[in-house]
């Protein structure tokens, strides 16, 4: 699989007003896919993703299912022009998206899912008790020292997203706490992240639990290309293996570096991020130097992703 094409899907922090609208206003797939959307939800999302207002929109609840809308429309008009991934792999929320495109979860199904997800991960933390920090400059190894030497409340790694950047959850203390360590230490910077509450943390087992009865209910196919799991940097089995991570995920870390390093070790040399912002770019880069990184979120980045592949073939 010498130039094999992964896409990658990116999570909650990536959303923005306006994100999706000229990708809809230019193909008739993107529209539909949003119509869709709001048919099986019940509320306005169009009108959420295309003009806010933001703080509504970066509502747990509301952000998840707009995410997954928009990154499937980018996917449906990426295939719509011939591009197929060869593997997948998506970020938290993202891993929904990478299962629709390997044909293990409808778009409808993941829709429902990923709103039901939103709702309990909300629910799972009071608003304002519990956050997410990014740690630059350190490595995993210190990060996980650190929070472990946290005596006031609770710190855990939540995402290993690349060298030298590890994310941070727990509670407003255990938070604190952290901070302060690791200052000391010599992280470069801790950042406070814009979410609503302590991601893929022991503190969202309540939500995992409800997302478990949630699975039950759902028929899963086997994927169709290697998808690779946030829990396990490693490819997702069959139905069961997918029913189990997908619940473990939402209070296990996501080992992003990893599952990066697992698809360009298999031969993956192009990733295309398929959805908002380009922080999987990013990322990538950062893992990855010598692979090639495009993105599709709008009628320009497809343009230019579909340049980029014409060049490669």
């Amino acid at each position: 699989m010498e130039s094999g094409i992964a896409f990658v899907f990116p999570g909650q922090g990536s959303q923005y007003v306006g994100m999706g609208k000229e990708m809809a206003r230019a193909f008739s797939t993107a529209a539909q896919t949003f119509k869709e959307a709001e048919e099986i939800l019940g509320w306005p999302l169009t009108r959420l993703c295309f003009e806010g207002p933001p703080e509504e929109l970066s509502q747990t609840h509301i952000t998840q299912p707009a995410v997954l809308t928009v990154e499937v429309a980018c996917l449906r008009v990426l295939t719509e022009h011939g591009i197929q991934p060869q593997g997948a792999a998506g970020h938290s929320l993202g891993e929904y998206a990478a299962l629709v495109a390997a044909g293990s979860l409808d778009f409808p199904q993941a829709l429902r899912l990923v709103a039901r997800r939103g709702e309990l991960m909300a629910k799972a933390c009071a608003p304002g008790k519990g956050g997410m920090v990014a740690v630059l400059g350190l490595s995993a190894d210190e990060v996980e020292r650190i929070c472990k030497e946290v005596k006031r409340g609770i710190a855990e790694p939540a995402n290993y997203n690349a060298p030298g950047q590890v994310v941070v959850a727990g509670d407003r203390e255990g938070l604190e706490e952290f901070t302060e360590l690791a200052k000391k230490e010599g992280a470069k910077r801790v950042v406070q992240l814009n979410v609503s509450g302590p991601f893929h943390s022991s503190l969202m087992q309540p939500a995992a639990e409800g997302l478990r009865e949630e699975l039950k209910r759902v028929a899963i196919l086997p994927p169709k290309i290697p998808v690779v799991s946030n829990v396990t940097a490693d490819y997702f089995k069959g139905e069961e293996s997918i029913r189990q991570n997908l619940i473990a995920q939402v209070a296990s870390p996501v080992r992003w570096e990893e599952s990066i390093k697992r698809l360009v070790k298999d031969g993956f040399q192009t990733f295309i991020e398929v959805g908002p912002g380009s922080v999987l770019n990013g990322l990538i880069r950062r893992i990855s130097p010598e692979v090639k990184l495009t993105r599709v979120e709008d009628p320009e980045t497809l343009a230019n992703t579909l340049k980029v592949l014409g060049e490669e073939g």
